[in-house]
């Protein structure tokens, strides 16, 4: 099979989906790679590290896209990569569609077989290819948060973790998964008052012995999630619904009513975002102010540190490249139902129930629609 790998273009995105390290594996196992120029500057690598690797150089995306028989990318394809997809090709990436109707649409339109990194399960639970970049997000929401909350950006002037004799900032996550457990664990070890809510009891029993102590966990109820929002100077949102929009668990008047100067990280806004107010911005642009509260929303926050999330999502995502690669895609998806769980889209049906239910679409499953 040969592979194609464009150089991102999404706003200050400088992860590329597959290190020279994964093209030696895929070449050694009798594929082809084709890596847009300058598509691994932004994590240190050069094009010769990948020739060094076995891959060919394209000198545009339209090559890769108009080559290739399945895309690997990182972030979700833009208005002009969508463009250059076309019937039969295989698409695999991050796509988070259900806030995303224009991309969803482009992608039905296309023809090709789009299989979403956030939507593929494991026998173990979870979701194994967005948990690398859970974590670095919620560690960096943290680093984000501990900035915002400086006063020059418009912060309450604090510093999360106190000094002995001054009280440490609160800080409150809005889910126990794994960015929510990575955030506790960044804002503990800054010293700050961690408080998080999530909706399992097993999730809390967990962070409880994970944490002990240090970690004050509650039962997400309305009024729980009220009170704490009000009494943080930092709000991080953590909510995921595997496929489906986030939840808006704090509401705009929650937000007017929140201390002045307190800051809100929303990490859900790949899926739309967990609070009323927010918007998606960029790393250029990270912050704006809604009521005195200072909004981080960026989109891609991983992107910011492309070397490490870049290692880590390829630790994740290489064996399913050659699982794909080795078998083609009908038979790599159908003999994993938890694989299968990442079609999304296929030759113009919504796969994803979640997707299709939340924007109107007719819903097929996976498998008949591969089957068909």
């Amino acid at each position: 099979m040969l592979i194609g790998v464009p150089k991102e273009i999404k706003n200050n995105e400088h992860r590329v989906a597959m290190t020279p390290s994964s093209v030696r594996e895929v070449v050694h196992h009798g594929h082809s790679v084709l890596v847009e120029t300058n598509a691994g500057t932004g994590i240190g690598e050069s094009d010769a590290a990948y020739l060094a690797a076995g891959a060919s150089i394209a000198a545009a995306a339209s090559d890769v896209f108009a080559q290739a028989e399945m895309i690997v990318k990182v972030k979700e394809p833009q208005a002009v990569e969508r463009a250059m997809l076309r019937p039969g090709q295989v698409l695999f990436t991050f796509l988070h569609l259900a806030p995303d109707p224009q991309q969803t649409r482009d992608l039905v339109d296309s023809g090709a077989t789009c299989i979403a990194y956030e939507t593929v399960g494991s026998a173990r639970g979870g979701l194994p290819l967005l948990a690398p970049m859970s974590a670095v997000a919620g560690r960096m929401s943290v680093q984000a948060g501990a900035h915002c909350l400086e006063k020059s950006q418009g912060g309450r002037g604090m510093l999360p973790g106190g000094i002995p004799g001054v009280e440490p900032a609160r800080v409150v996550i809005l889910g126990g998964g794994m960015v929510g457990r990575h955030a506790a664990s960044m804002a503990l070890g800054l010293g700050a008052d961690v408080w998080l809510l999530d909706r399992s009891m097993d999730v809390l029993n967990d962070l409880w012995a994970q944490f002990g102590h240090s970690i004050k966990t509650l039962y997400s109820t309305r009024e729980n999630v009220e009170q704490q929002v009000l009494a943080a100077e930092m709000v991080i949102g953590s909510v995921l619904l595997p496929g489906a929009a986030a939840p808006k668990l704090v509401t705009a008047e929650m937000v007017r009513r929140m201390q002045p100067g307190s800051v809100v990280v929303d990490v859900a806004i790949d899926q739309g975002g967990c609070f009323e107010t927010s918007r998606p911005t960029t790393h250029t642009e990270p912050t704006y102010v809604v009521d005195e509260v200072v909004h981080y929303c960026v989109a891609n926050m991983p992107g910011a540190v492309p070397r490490t999330s870049t290692l880590a999502l390829n630790n994740a995502t290489l064996p399913y490249v050659l699982l794909l690669a080795d078998k083609g895609y009908r038979q790599a998806l159908l003999e994993d139902p938890y694989f299968l769980a990442g079609l999304n889209v296929h030759k113009g049906h919504v796969t994803q129930k979640q997707v299709a239910e939340v924007l109107g679409y007719p819903h097929k499953a996976p498998a008949e629609a591969l089957s068909a």
